[in-house]
């Protein structure tokens, strides 16, 4: 959707200033946090929510997105699964009147007064916001200043005011994703010196408008909410002016952007991966937590979701979640998860991965094993042969392997070395039996505590990819895959470098640059338009670890590719 497409390129441009700004191999000193009542608050908001493309919605109404209205059930409905906090992003722009009074239509500020009220009831803490304003009007401040900063103060000061009675579990976010890029500026001191400018007025209208604004927790965004040192140093330095107790910091975090998008052959959990949520949290702890100042991470999820949460592999997104969610409680950092509608339904009330929802609602109180896949492959036609993964333990024990309420049995199933799991051949042909391509069984396993991990036994055979005409619009490569499935695809001209988009790497990025269907590879258009007349060699990575290649042939809008 256009929101998340706004908020992915803003991430992009996070990471892009995160890699160069963190040294590998950093020595990490962790403080021990300042008890405060602000921090208790931001602790007892764990975990927190995200009620997104509703309100937020850049348009007349809140189902502009696609979203139905929100109900007084969602609400009553998330808190029911354990959450603590909701965030209510609102985005303003639509329901603001001219100058120089700003006025907000009443109904739209009566209508996020009542989503605001069902939250609270449902006993949850809320913050709300200005939202999609900050790209909308709040980025052309650096050329239209004196505007841009009466608006932003009208809406605060309506808002203030039209909320300043309501209980204290109520918090105020100055802006999401603040950016000031639309005046051509890339200087960073010229955009932090706009938000300080705004931060400082904001906090300055909530704090003089009387009632419970006077306490009211108050957080305050980072440049673009990004982690990167030099932005949440600026944001500390400003906050820390104010003397106030009751002040909160935020950033927002998608993961380490590769794997988070499955760009340049990150499709796994690696080291890397894990190393950047540990670096990047130390960071935060010791500037702001450290130092007395609470955060809240008012999004986090991965960027891939923002097309289709498949573009991470299961297990690989399972184990990002349970390692985040673990992290963050050690640094007493409270998160929130980004809902656009893809994860709990917003009509049925339910989760659309419960096994994700367990993992992430075991790391509330603990953590949860994993291995090192979820993918067990038998290939047909050749003797099964012992398969083994790794546990990664995580401080629990294996009590049982089961398939179908049937406990497999130590020594005749599988075996278990230390952390090292193997299942027998024998099993392994028993529960592929049928002979029909795709996942035959899931083995169950349950731990002494924490989310259960799921492997799935799959049977396949190698993919077969099918000669196929087409245009850059419009082409899709006919597949057979045979129960496995796509993890990744190279592009490479026959005549040397790297095709496609982000041509920095030959490993494109997953349904930007192509996408799986059920019978079929389709190469986006987008792959196309940065993509030279001329010869292609692609190769496509298979889960099972099979590799085949492909070779496209592209002239003007006609494409025509052919199997190897």
């Amino acid at each position: 959707m256009r929101k998340r497409f706004v908020k992915s390129f803003g991430m992009l441009m996070m990471v892009a200033v995160l890699l160069v700004s963190v040294l590998p191999g950093s020595k990490t000193v962790l403080a021990a946090a300042p008890v405060s009542a602000t921090q208790s608050y931001v602790e007892a908001m764990q975990p927190g929510w995200n009620l997104g493309n509703s309100l937020d919605s850049v348009g007349s109404d809140e189902t502009a997105w696609g979203n139905p209205r929100v109900t007084k059930e969602l609400i009553q409905g998330i808190a029911a699964q354990g959450y603590k906090s909701i965030r209510i992003p609102v985005t303003w722009d639509s329901h603001i009147g001219g100058a120089p009074n700003y006025t907000i239509d009443a109904a739209y500020l009566n209508r996020v007064k009542e989503v605001t009220q069902w939250a609270l009831d449902a006993n949850l803490y809320v913050m709300i916001n200005v939202h999609h304003d900050s790209w909308v009007w709040i980025s052309k401040m650096e050329n239209n200043h004196d505007q841009t900063l009466a608006r932003y103060n009208a809406v605060w000061t309506q808002i203030a005011n039209a909320f300043k009675n309501i209980s204290n579990k109520l918090m105020f976010e100055s802006v999401n994703e603040p950016r000031f890029t639309d005046g051509g500026t890339t200087d960073e001191a010229k955009q932090q010196a706009l938000l300080d400018e705004l931060n400082n007025s904001f906090h300055s209208i909530v704090r003089s408008s009387g009632g419970g604004n006077a306490a009211r927790p108050l957080v305050i965004s980072t440049l673009e909410a990004s982690p990167t040192q030099t932005r949440m140093t600026a944001t500390y330095n400003n906050i820390s002016k104010w003397n106030d107790k009751n002040v909160i910091a935020t950033v927002h975090y998608y993961g380490f952007w590769p794997f988070s998008v499955n760009i340049a052959g990150y499709t796994t959990f690696n080291q890397e991966v894990q190393s950047d949520i540990t670096t990047t949290f130390d960071n935060v702890y010791n500037t702001f937590v450290a130092k007395g100042i609470p955060v809240i991470v008012g999004e986090y999820g991965l960027l891939g979701f923002d097309k289709n949460t498949g573009v991470i592999e299961q297990g690989e997104k399972l184990k990002f979640f349970e390692y985040i969610g673990y992290y963050l409680k050690q640094k007493q950092i409270t998160s929130m998860l980004w809902d656009n509608g893809q994860h709990f339904s917003r009509t049925q009330y339910k989760w659309a991965d419960t096994d994700l929802f367990n993992i992430m609602k075991a790391s509330w109180s603990g953590r949860s094993a994993t291995a090192s896949s979820d993918l067990v492959y038998v290939k047909k036609g050749v003797s099964a042969a012992d398969k083994s993964v790794t546990l990664n333990l995580n401080g629990r024990t294996l009590s049982s392997l089961t398939v179908n309420g049937t406990t497999l049995k130590s020594g005749t199933d599988y075996t278990l070395s230390g952390s090292t799991l193997t299942f027998k051949a024998s099993r392994l042909t028993q529960l592929t039996s049928s002979g029909t391509l795709g996942k035959s069984a899931v083995i169950t396993a349950k731990f002494n505590g924490g989310a259960d991990w799921k492997f799935n036994v799959v049977l396949y055979q190698t993919p077969k990819l099918s000669n196929t005409t087409g245009s850059t619009s419009s082409f899709s490569i006919p597949t057979a895959f045979n129960g496995d499935q796509l993890a990744t695809m190279e592009a490479v001209y026959a005549n040397g470098g790297n095709a496609g988009p982000q041509n920095w790497t030959s490993y494109k990025e997953f349904e930007t640059a192509f996408s799986p269907t059920s019978n079929s590879i389709k190469l986006q258009p987008a792959f196309f338009n940065e993509t030279n007349d001329g010869t292609v060699k692609l190769t496509f990575y298979f889960w099972s670890g099979e590799k085949v290649t492909y070779t496209i042939v592209k002239n003007g809008s006609n494409v025509t590719g052919t199997a190897s």
